[in-house]
C-alpha cells in the first residue's frame, strides 16, 4: 500500500501487532490507548476480548480530530482455562503460577480484532486451542530469565522460546500471537476498498 499517510491507526502498542500487519503490507501508525481492562463479573472470555477491542476502538477514533480520521483497528488477546481469565503477570511468581497451570493441560486462545472507519465498525473473535506439555518449575523459572512472559497474556508468547512447550495448536497462529490475520483482512477489506487489491503478479 503506497503513500506517506499510514493506511490505518494501530490502537496498540504490541510489536508482535505491527509486524503482523507488516507482514500483510498494511501500512499504519501505532497510537496505543490506556482504558481500564478489568473483567466484568461472570463475563465470558471471548466476549471480554471482543468487548475490549471495540472499546479500545472507540477510544482512539473519538481521539482523533474528524481530518485525521483514518480506520482504527484494535485488538485484544485472553488466554483462558474454560471460563478462567489468564491475563498478563504481575511478577515473576504470578507467571509461574499461570504456567504451572497451563502444563500438561489444553487451554483456549481469544483474540479479538475490531475495525472502526467512517462507514462503520465491525468486529470478529478467532479462537485457538493450544496444548501445553507438562513443564518442570525449572523449565518455568527458565523461561522467565528469557523475558519473555512478562508483558503477555497467559504468561507467554507463541512466536518466542514458548514454541517447545507446545504439543499441539489448533485454530489461528496469528491469532495466538495477536492479531488472526484472516479475521484481520476480512475487516480491512470494506474499510480500506481491498477488494481486488494487488491481485497483479510482480
Amino acid at each position: 500500500m503506497a503513500g506517506d499517510a499510514p493506511a490505518i491507526y494501530l490502537a496498540s502498542a504490541s510489536p508482535r501487532r505491527s509486524e503482523l500487519l507488516r507482514q500483510i503490507d498494511v501500512t499504519h501508525e501505532v497510537r496505543p490507548v490506556d482504558i481500564d481492562e478489568s473483567p466484568r463479573p461472570g463475563e465470558k472470555p471471548a466476549h471480554y476480548a471482543l468487548r475490549l477491542a471495540e472499546v479500545k476502538a472507540r477510544a482512539l477514533w473519538e481521539r482523533l480530530p474528524p481530518a485525521q480520521r483514518r480506520p482504527v483497528l484494535a485488538a485484544d488477546t485472553t488466554v483462558a482455562l474454560g471460563d478462567e481469565i489468564l491475563g498478563k503477570p504481575a511478577n515473576q511468581e504470578d507467571a509461574a503460577r499461570i504456567l504451572a497451570r497451563l502444563s500438561g493441560r489444553t487451554h483456549e486462545v481469544h483474540t479479538a480484532v475490531a475495525v472502526l472507519h467512517a462507514g462503520g465498525a465491525n468486529a470478529r473473535v478467532s479462537t485457538s486451542t493450544v496444548e501445553f506439555r507438562r513443564l518442570t518449575r525449572a523449565e518455568i523459572d527458565w523461561y522467565w530469565r528469557t523475558g519473555e512472559p512478562a508483558d503477555k497474556a497467559g504468561a507467554y508468547g507463541v512466536q518466542g522460546h514458548a514454541a517447545i512447550f507446545i504439543r499441539h495448536l489448533a485454530g489461528s497462529y496469528s491469532g495466538v500471537m495477536g492479531l488472526p490475520l484472516y479475521e484481520t483482512w476480512e475487516l480491512l477489506t470494506p474499510a480500506l476498498g481491498l477488494i481486488g487489491w494487488n491481485t497483479q503478479a510482480p
